[in-house]
This record gives structure tokens, sequence and C-alpha cells, in this order.
């Protein structure tokens, strides 16, 4: 795929907008993207992998020096550091759940969300894309994860409406979880 496409757009009643994208996310020319990461925010995996690969050692450097000063990155919280050579301005490393079915993960997964949102709205950002964060290598299900990546986004919009986020892309190269957060989308356009 040589460019990301928005296949769906919401528009948030605060003035915020939505899209769902496929494509890469390393690719994205937004303000930040979010890495979902581990608490160490060592990139040796998956989207974070991708994103050290195409961003460079920097973003890895930057990692490393974020811990090392503030300590590992709690489950739920996350962590800003720059794009390297991305397109992107930054990278928002959030660190979200493992699945091990124990009851806490959509809510781990939630404060994850809300945590990379805030930090970009704390940083003025205008624009975030994220990942499906937690269901891939961590193993969370991607349908509950898309619901409660899509709940948490606008619980976030709506507790703040005076944020600066105007685009909130979730972005994926697997054409199936694209489809499953198309389809979370489009529930909530229904109500």
């Amino acid at each position: 795929m040589a460019e990301n496409s928005v296949l769906w757009m919401y528009a948030v009643p605060t003035g915020s907008k939505i899209s769902v994208v496929e494509g890469d996310l390393t690719l994205e020319a937004v303000d930040a993207i979010v890495n979902a990461t581990n608490e160490h925010l060592s990139h040796g995996g998956g989207v974070a992998w991708a994103i050290v690969r195409r961003g460079g050692k920097v973003i890895q450097d930057e990692s490393t020096a974020w811990v090392r000063e503030h300590g590992p990155v709690p489950t739920g919280q996350a962590a800003l550091t720059g794009g390297g050579h991305l397109a992107a301005r930054y990278v928002i490393h959030t660190v979200g759940p493992i699945w091990r079915d124990q009851g806490d993960e959509p809510a781990l997964l939630r404060s994850a969300v809300q945590s990379a949102l805030a930090l970009a709205d704390a940083h003025a950002l205008r624009s975030v894309s994220l990942p499906a964060i937690s269901s891939g290598i961590f193993g969370f299900p991607k349908p509950l994860a898309a619901q409660v990546i899509w709940d948490a986004t606008l619980d976030y919009l709506a507790a703040h409406p005076e944020n600066t986020l105007e685009e909130i892309r979730f972005c994926d190269i697997d054409r199936a979880t694209v489809e499953i957060f198309l389809a979370e989308g489009r529930k909530r356009q229904l109500k």
C-alpha cells in the first residue's frame, strides 16, 4: 500500500473529527502518532518496532532516556518523545494491557487511550493517529479493543470540550482490523 486511505469520518459534536484509516501508521502526517508499547519503551516488536525502523534509532534513544529519567511507564499511561525521521513531529508511547482475561484490561486500555489523548492535548497538538492498541502482540480481542478505543476517545472529547484535538485518526494496516473500527464507528453514527 503506497498511501494511507481515509475510509470513513465521524464528526464529533464538540467539533473534532475521527477518521478510520487503512494504512501504515508510520506514514501518518499528523502532529503525533501513538505507539503501543511496553513499560520500558523497548521497541522490539509490533507497531513499536515498525515506528523505530522507519523513524530511526533516535526514537529508541529518546525512549531509553525518558525511562532512565522518569522510570518505567505504568500500564494505562503515556510518554512523549520526538518523531525522529517520521512525518509526525512526535510519538506518544502508551502502554496498553496484555490480554489475560482478568477483568481489568478494558479499563487499562481506556486509560492508555485517554492518557495518550491528554498528553497530545497538553502539548496543544491538533492531530493524532492511533493504532489498535493492545490488539496485536498483546492479544487484546480486536472487537473489544475497537469498542474500548472508540468509547475512550469519544468520552475524552466530551469531557474536554476545549481540547486542541481537531482530528483523531484510527489507523491500521490490517484490513480486517480496519473493518472492525469502521463497524464500531458506524454504530455510533446511528445513535
